[in-house]
């Protein structure tokens, strides 16, 4: 639990990188959740520095006719470094070795452009679930 609970904390992080209040942080926090079930299944796993420290983050739901990218967050000093890169490809990777044939992302709209780079396609804005008015972009991709 205590490794859930470090990852998580380090997707807080990253979301706060982009200019985030404590309050916005606070209510996102049980939706930026790295879950124990998730880890066991290898649904969660970790992007690590060439120092084995942990610098991202990212978590799946292959359930369905299509996956889901529940989270994929970078520590603010490993953006740029390829990280972020190396867990996309993964989690493609394994929802199609899951027979997934199509990857799902919820976006916070400081990420679109990153999906958007790596072949995702946006579909429409939909409502946030924590912040009634606020709109996150949906994006598609085939695997």
């Amino acid at each position: 639990m205590e490794e859930c609970d470090a990852l998580s904390a380090l997707c807080l992080k990253s979301k706060a990188h982009w200019g985030y209040d404590a309050a916005f942080i606070d209510a996102c926090a049980p939706y930026l959740r790295v879950e124990p079930h998730c880890v066991s299944a290898g649904h969660a796993f970790v992007a690590l520095d060439h120092e084995d420290r942990i610098v991202g983050v990212c978590q799946l739901d292959p359930e369905g006719k299509s996956g889901n990218l529940d989270l994929l967050f970078i520590d603010p000093d490993a953006i740029g470094t390829g990280a972020g890169r190396v867990l996309f490809q993964e989690a493609a990777q394994r929802l199609r070795d899951a027979g997934v044939e199509t990857m799902t992302i919820l976006s916070d709209p400081e990420a679109r452009g990153f999906y958007e780079a790596m072949g995702a396609v946006f579909i429409a804005d939909r409502p946030s679930d924590v912040f009634p008015g606020r709109t996150l972009p949906w994006l598609e991709m085939r695997l």
